[in-house]
């Protein structure tokens, strides 16, 4: 006679189904909202935009009828041959080089200076925040205070001030909107920090400290390994919102000047399509756009996740 030990199969409970499933409901039920909400948004708007960069598609009158042929590749072609195109993407690469490494540096270095029991914690952290929480609009009238000819900037520099002046010169115009925009999301990234610093063992630090290791030794051995996940997740973020600029050098520059030089490619897509009426071609650059920018986003995760 063979004894089995398994234990005997429980009966499935009264009111809940005896397949997986049942156990999902509630969870699907909270999810369907936001799915809903990110095709409306997202999913809907991106699929529409590929479906206008394949036609010759152009705006018309409610309820006309019109004939918008498939042109293939021609919207792309059109906007890969165009140099004002290829600027603004240029722009982009040079706001990246120097935001990114910038705002993961500066958040960083902040966040583990306010993560200390230090006088006025409380004050800086919402100092920080507060440029964050800011509308553009509103501070952006400051920068331009600060950075035109006669601005304070110029007037501490004196003789070493910059001619022609920040937001005109085609070298710095877009050096300093990057600043802007490091210096305005700065705060966001601060507390991202401040979460993942709260999560790292005080018992690492002790132990660092009874190896003999300093302050500057024990942040790069403990607190940099332990917000790794915080990094790439500041370090995509920064990527997206830089990639997607478009009041910085709308506002400050006037529209992307001087001559270009500060134009985006969400700025162009603006232009293209809503001021001079080709959807098709701004929906081409807006596809080549978001390529680019998962490109790169696979290709940092990828990086940072190894280390």
């Amino acid at each position: 006679m063979t004894i089995s030990l398994r234990p005997p199969a429980r009966a499935p409970r009264a009111g809940r189904p005896a397949g997986g499933l049942g156990r999902q409901v509630l969870g699907m039920a909270f999810v369907t909202p936001y799915v809903l909400f990110l095709v409306a948004v997202f999913a809907y708007p991106l699929g529409f935009a590929v479906y206008m960069s394949f036609h010759d598609y152009f705006f018309t009158a409610p309820g006309a009828v019109v004939d918008r042929p498939f042109v293939g590749l021609a919207n792309y072609t059109a906007v890969l041959s165009d140099p004002a195109v290829r600027q603004s993407f240029g722009n982009i690469v040079v706001l990246l080089v120097i935001n990114v490494p910038l705002t993961v540096a500066l958040s960083l270095l902040l966040a583990t200076a306010l993560n200390a029991a230090i006088r006025f914690r409380t004050f800086f952290r919402a100092g920080y925040y507060l440029p964050y929480v800011t509308a553009s609009v509103a501070v952006v009238g400051v920068w331009r205070f600060l950075f035109n000819s006669g601005g304070l900037v110029n007037s501490a520099l004196g003789p070493l001030a910059p001619d022609p002046t920040w937001l005109v010169n085609e070298h710095l115009a877009m050096p300093t909107i990057a600043l802007f925009v490091t210096w305005k999301g700065l705060g966001f990234y601060i507390l991202l920090y401040l979460a993942a610093l709260q999560n790292i063992p005080k018992e690492l630090y002790e132990s660092a400290s009874v190896d003999g290791a300093g302050r500057w030794r024990a942040f790069w051995s403990v607190t940099v390994p332990g917000v790794r996940p915080a990094t790439v997740l500041v370090v995509l973020l920064a990527t997206v919102t830089g990639a997607n600029l478009f009041t910085e050098p709308y506002l400050l520059t006037g529209g992307g000047g001087p001559d270009g030089a500060s134009a985006s490619p969400v700025l162009l897509m603006y232009q293209r399509g809503i001021e001079q009426g080709n959807p098709d071609v701004a929906s081409a650059i807006g596809v080549i756009l978001v390529c680019g920018v998962l490109l790169i986003a696979f290709v940092q995760r990828r990086l940072l996740e190894k280390r």
